[in-house]
This record gives C-alpha cells, sequence and structure tokens, in this order.
C-alpha cells in the first residue's frame, strides 16, 4: 500500500497509482500534522482576515463574508463550472493522488476529515467526472471543485465507477483551501515526463541501431566529446552510445550527417530536460501551495505559491528539446534509404525494379514530427488578465501539461518509423551487432524475425514498433542516468 507522508512521493508512485489503482493512507505522523495545521488556522480565523475563509476570492478579496459551511458550499458549486471532455481515468487518479499528498503536507489548513475522505474516494477509485476546461495553470479550480462537490455527496461519481464509501461536509475554510492547487496539471506533467523519459532512453537504442546500419563513426561519441559538451545528458548519451557500438567495424566515413554526429548534443539536452521537468514536478507534488499557508510552525502567508511558472517552463522546454531531438531521427531514416549509406537498394526495397520499400515510413516520420513541432509551441507565452484585473498573469501550465502528454504518442511514431528502417536493414545485411544482440532476439520474438521485404502495407509493422519502442531500454545494458 502506498502511504503518502507528503514529503516523498515520486514520479513513478503518481504512475503506478494511475494505471494500476490500489489501496493509498496517510502516515500518522502527516495526519497529525493537517491536524495541527487546522486547529492553528481556526486560531487565526478568530483574530484577523483570512482569504477565502472570512474573505470572498479574486476580485472579491475585500469583501468580508460570513464563515460558513453553506458559504463553502456556495464557493464550490461556482468553481465547479468547466467545459470539455471528461478527462481519462488514470489523468484523473493522478490528479487525486497529487493533490492528498499535497494535503498531508504542513499548511493547508484543511479539516483533516476531509484528507481522510479524499484518500478513501482514492482507494475506492470512486472518480470525479472531471472535465478538460477551466484552468490557466494557476490552480485547476474546477477539477477539485468537482472533486469537493463528489465528495460532498452532492454529485455522482463519474459513470461506471464505484460510489465514494463516505461523504464529508466542507467548513469555511476547506472550500478555497482544497481548490488552491496545481494537482490535475502535476498529475498530467508526472504521467508525460514518465513516458517521455522512457521514450528518450529508446532514443538511444534505436540511434545505436541506425549507428550500426550505416556503420557510423563512433569517434562522435568519444570521451573527447564528453570534455567538449560539458553537460551530464550529452556525456550520458556518448557512454550509452559507445557502450552500443561496441568493437565497431571501421567507419564508412571520416564523420556522420548530423543525425548521428550531433547527437549527443541535441539528445542530451532531451535527458537533462527530463530530468529538471521531473524535479520540478516531485517538488511541487510534495509542497503545500496553497494560498493562504496556515502553518502552526511557520505562521500565515497569502502568496502566489499556486502561479506554475516553473512547471510551465520546465515543460515547454522538455517538448521543444524532445521535438529537436525527433528532427535527428527523421534525420538518420533519411540515412537509412539512401544505398549510399546502407550499401542496400533506394528505400531498403527488395530487390524489385523502382521498389518503395519503406518510403511511406519516412513520411509517416515527417507528419508525426510536423504534429510534434506544433505541440513545442511555448504555452508560457500565453498572457491573460482575470477577475476585473486583479490576477493579471497565468502560466498556462495546464495547456503545456498536455501538449507533452500529446507529445508522447507523436515522438514514439517517430521513433517507431525509424525503428522499422534500422532493423529493415539489418537483416537485409544479415547483421546482428554484438551490443544489441538481446535487443534485435527480443524484436525477433515480436515479429516473427524475418518479415515480408516485398512492397506491402507497412501500418502493422509501423504499430508494432510503436508499441516495441517502449520495451527496448529494458533489452540493453546501459548507464542510463538517473
Amino acid at each position: 500500500m502506498l502511504v503518502l507522508d507528503g514529503s516523498s512521493l515520486s514520479l513513478d508512485d503518481v504512475v503506478r497509482a494511475a494505471r494500476r489503482p490500489g489501496p493509498v493512507a496517510v502516515s500518522d505522523e502527516a495526519r497529525a500534522r493537517v491536524a495541527a495545521s487546522y486547529a492553528f488556522a481556526g486560531t487565526v480565523a478568530e483574530q484577523r482576515s483570512v482569504y477565502g475563509r472570512s474573505t470572498g476570492v479574486g476580485a472579491n478579496r475585500d469583501q468580508e463574508v460570513t464563515a460558513s459551511a453553506e458559504r463553502a458550499l456556495q464557493l464550490l458549486r461556482s468553481h465547479a463550472t468547466s467545459s470539455g471532455e471528461r478527462r481519462a481515468p488514470e489523468r484523473v487518479r493522478a490528479m487525486l493522488l497529487v493533490r492528498a499528498n499535497q494535503l498531508a503536507a504542513d499548511g493547508s489548513g484543511l479539516d483533516p476529515r476531509v484528507l481522510d475522505a479524499l484518500v478513501a474516494m482514492v482507494s475506492a477509485d470512486a472518480l470525479p467526472p472531471v472535465r478538460e476546461g477551466g484552468s490557466v495553470g494557476t490552480a485547476d479550480l474546477a477539477a477539485l471543485a468537482t472533486t469537493a462537490l463528489v465528495l460532498t455527496g452532492e454529485r455522482p461519481s463519474a459513470p461506471a465507477v464505484p460510489a465514494v464509501p463516505a461523504t464529508v461536509t466542507f467548513d469555511a475554510g476547506d472550500a478555497l483551501t482544497f481548490m488552491s492547487s496545481n494537482a490535475a496539471v502535476l498529475g498530467d506533467a508526472a504521467l508525460a515526463v514518465a513516458d517521455l523519459r522512457r521514450l528518450v532512453r529508446a532514443s538511444v537504442v534505436v540511434a545505436a541501431l541506425a549507428f550500426h546500419a550505416v556503420r557510423g563513426n563512433v569517434e562522435a561519441f568519444g570521451e573527447p566529446v564528453e570534455v567538449a559538451t560539458p553537460f551530464p545528458g550529452a556525456q550520458a548519451v556518448c557512454r550509452a552510445m559507445r557502450t552500443l557500438a561496441g568493437p565497431s567495424p571501421q567507419a564508412a566515413r571520416i564523420q556522420d550527417p548530423f543525425g548521428l554526429r550531433t547527437f549527443p548534443q541535441v539528445h542530451g539536452a532531451v535527458v537533462d530536460r527530463v530530468g529538471f521537468a521531473e524535479h520540478v514536478v516531485v517538488a511541487m507534488a510534495n509542497t503545500a501551495s496553497e494560498n493562504p499557508l496556515l502553518s502552526a510552525r511557520y505562521g500565515v502567508a497569502h502568496h502566489g505559491a499556486f502561479h506554475a511558472a516553473y512547471l510551465v517552463q520546465s515543460l515547454d522546454a522538455l517538448t521543444l528539446a524532445v521535438a529537436q531531438s525527433a528532427q535527428l531521427s527523421l534525420a538518420r531514416l533519411a540515412m537509412l534509404t539512401e544505398p549510399a549509406y546502407t550499401g542496400e537498394r533506394p528505400f531498403l526495397g527488395d530487390g524489385t525494379p523502382a521498389a518503395s520499400g519503406v518510403m511511406i515510413v519516412e513520411y509517416s516520420a515527417a507528419s508525426a514530427l510536423a504534429e510534434l513541432r506544433a505541440l513545442a509551441t511555448p504555452a508560457g507565452l500565453q498572457v491573460v488578465t482575470l477577475s476585473r484585473g486583479v490576477e493579471e498573469d497565468a502560466s498556462f501550465a495546464t495547456l503545456a501539461a498536455r501538449q507533452a502528454l500529446d507529445a508522447v504518442s507523436r515522438y514514439r511514431a517517430v521513433l517507431a518509423a525509424e525503428l522499422v528502417a534500422a532493423v529493415r536493414c539489418l537483416r537485409l545485411q544479415g547483421a546482428r551487432p554484438a551490443p544489441l544482440a538481446e535487443a534485435l532476439r527480443w524484436l525477433d520474438d515480436r515479429d516473427g524475425g524475418a518479415p515480408d521485404m516485398r512492397d506491402r502495407d507497412l501500418t502493422d509493422d509501423l504499430l508494432l514498433a510503436e508499441e516495441s519502442v517502449v520495451g527496448l531500454p529494458d533489452t540493453v545494458s546501459v548507464p542510463w542516468p538517473a
């Protein structure tokens, strides 16, 4: 059972809980911390105005209100306004887990019974009907207000899922506190970063297959290059490529095209961006970001920690870096269609005059890359002014997270196209590079090992390659970066 303590939730914890739901619990220490924060918040509210408890919200911040459970319910109802399609179950699960863990940290001022009800919801997989629209990256108000209304029993769970096992009353200080989080964005970001991390590693294996198919020059990955490119990601790619190149035969050329020669520099940047994005997601998922913070240890603070600038910038940079690396994948695929590099027939044809071979595989990769480039448009460039001008900025991390999620399938499609061509080339050559022998055996098991090389519809090959590329990192012994 996953135990939440508000400080040690990992990216992999979020992904596992989202895709393989099961029971969760809150540690006794964390629940005691929540109870202490709740008691402190009550004391503070008796002594001074507290945003969202004794005042309105947004531009209504200067209006005093009577704190009551009915007022809390009205706030939740109004803020549950949303639009668009319902989110996939795994995305909602990720949101709920992140929110529960954040509330287990110090500073929410929330009634611990609300946290108990949320944890019960997660354990029962009683998912709220969260829709796509309603967030601009300064708290997922609509998604979390909808969740709160399900916890109160006012709204049902999403269709075809269990009802919540327990309902709870939201008091005056619970409504805004519960909504004051980017948990939905963080859940999406966790899923996207984990999937991209996997593909970033797979890309190294695919590039190594292409390297052997065109008899590449290993000097581009040598130790001197680690000195010339003094960044952890590039150095890790160099080491991995040297491992997968092995004692390769003499290079066919003094230096390769950029698809191979600049692979450490371009793909190394992706490795580093993945690492930083994971750091940001994990840090934010283990931190109380409610406004205001009400901590018995640290005191009271009205603040802007809900603004997800770190998150949007890390995700924008990651998606852009992925698009740049995918361009090199297409460049290597182009090399694989050219007899001057492979020693085989054009487009890796079977010998039939004017055979198309993998010609349209290259088109498929170019199409996916075009979509990936569009997704790399920085979400952080968006601007907005809301709530009568008092909220004059927003991170739009929601958009960045969705773009990163969508980038996963497009990047996978590009790599799959390169994989189809590289393996086809090696089979035509009768080559079985020793460092990749296990990977090739694994691929043989998946497609039978001797596909028909005649011109035919390669759709099934590409779809199988999309499935296979995810498992490639497990077939090699490579010192992946942490």
